[in-house]
């Protein structure tokens, strides 16, 4: 497989202003509604999430700060992660 297509370990967090993260989220909601992959380029890369990616919201919270995460998740096709 080339290097091109090859997927290496990430861990990115990226920040947005309001306003995107609102169009965003909107987009989001959309194709989740309507069964829909949802397309999303973050800190330079393209990701497509599959309509089929399970969704769940974390909260955490310590003696400083409290957190929630919308995470979504899906299984990588074999195929492409060979």
């Amino acid at each position: 497989m080339s290097e091109r297509t090859r997927k290496r370990k990430r861990d990115v967090e990226k920040n947005y202003p309001v306003k995107q993260f609102i169009i965003k989220l909107r987009r989001l909601a959309d194709c989740i509604e309507n069964g829909n992959r949802f397309r999303i380029q973050i800190a330079g890369e393209r990701v497509v999430i599959p309509p089929s990616a399970s969704i769940n919201i974390e909260h955490e919270r310590s003696k400083s700060e409290e957190e929630i995460e919308f995470q979504i998740k899906w299984q990588l096709d074999r195929k492409s992660s060979k």
